[in-house]
């Protein structure tokens, strides 16, 4: 068994990165938490690579700790992994720290390089690779084109509630595609009174209620060939359309190396089961934590499932004369369908994991 000296700790080097959008602040400790300096680096290659020189000039043993991975500082983590450099994704530091330790750049920075130094810090952050940077993009797009769908058809549906009479009669009763093509097809030379006026605004919001309902039909194709092409074994499973796939994706990374097991992916997903015991009781509850997003698409999925699918439907009745509540039962069904999801993402295998455990 070899010693290892004092020598050999202090040569391994941390480096805490404290992220904003136009510089990034680093600091570097030693593996004796010794402080060896400070940088401040444009946010750009060239600042990236004046970033590692400053590090590897220290020691050849670098890992860094960066703070806002997938914000201010993705760039900074996909230059630094695309050239082989251990990277660790740091929390930025809560309320309780800022008030005793104060607030600075530097002391964010430091403050991440000693999250590394022991352990609290451990996640390895997305990949930021093609095939996710590619969907977290499509997927942005639809997502504020839907919510500007949704507000122009409000804003027509309120205009007409307060309008004339003769409007008020002609679209209140109208579907929304009718009302569409009706209010995107007035005549209207010019704007002379309060009905030609309702008249003109409502064609225009009707015309771009219908640029923006493209839109999303276009984006909606493209996310469907995207994840189909980047997640066909996840596309097989019953429940997983376009939308709830690409979510997936996006939680997860594609990167086998940030989720190593299906438990820490259900947590990640907050759909880990936490302890609500007390007493002679003994029961779990659902985990509010994780990423949203992800544990929505789990909620869509184990929804399509409670209605189509007989393995599915069979547990339910099972477990409710077990006299588990609804809820509960929500929560056995989403971990399964995480177990599921993440062997079908993580680890592709091509063949079909039941959702429900045997």
């Amino acid at each position: 068994m070899t010693a290892t000296s004092i020598a050999d700790v202090s040569a391994t080097v941390t480096v805490g990165v404290d992220t904003h959008k136009h510089t990034h602040t680093a600091t570097a400790r030693d593996g004796l938490g010794r402080d060896l300096g400070e940088i401040v680096v444009d946010t750009t290659p060239s600042g990236y690579a004046a970033l590692v020189a400053w590090a590897i000039g220290f020691s050849g043993v670098v890992t860094f700790g960066v703070e806002g991975t997938s914000s201010y500082g993705a760039g900074l983590a996909r230059y630094l992994r695309a050239r082989g450099h251990p990277v660790i994704e740091v929390l930025r530091p809560t309320r309780q720290d800022r008030r005793l330790r104060g607030k600075s750049d530097r002391i964010d920075a430091d403050a991440a390089a000693a999250a590394v130094q022991t352990g609290k810090a451990r996640a390895v952050p997305k990949a930021g690779d093609d095939a996710v940077e590619t969907i977290r993009a499509l997927k942005i797009a639809k997502t504020t084109a839907i919510k500007a769908r949704t507000q122009c058809m409000n804003a027509i549906k309120a205009l007409i509630t307060t309008g004339p009479d003769e409007i008020r009669t002609q679209l209140r009763d109208l579907k929304p595609k009718a009302l569409i093509a009706t209010a995107g097809a007035f005549r209207v030379s010019e704007v002379a009174d309060p009905k030609s006026a309702a008249k003109w605004s409502l064609r225009s919001m009707a015309r771009r209620y219908a640029a923006l309902d493209d839109e999303v039909t276009a984006l909606e194709r493209q996310l469907d060939q995207l994840t189909q092409r980047f997640a066909p074994d996840l596309r097989q499973r019953m429940g997983v359309g376009q939308d709830v796939a690409a979510a997936l994706i996006l939680a997860a990374g594609l990167n086998g190396d940030r989720i190593r097991t299906e438990a820490s992916f259900s947590m990640l997903c907050g759909a880990s089961p936490i302890p609500a015991s007390s007493g002679v009781t003994h029961r779990y509850r659902l985990n509010r934590g994780g990423d949203r997003q992800a544990n929505a698409a789990l909620h869509r999925i184990v929804l399509v499932r409670m209605r189509y699918h007989e393995p599915t439907k069979a547990y339910v009745a099972k477990r409710r004369t077990e006299g588990k509540s609804k809820a509960e039962i929500f929560r056995c069904l989403k971990r399964y369908v995480a177990r599921e999801v993440f062997t079908a993402l993580i680890k592709p295998t091509g063949s079909q994991v039941e959702v429900i455990a045997a």
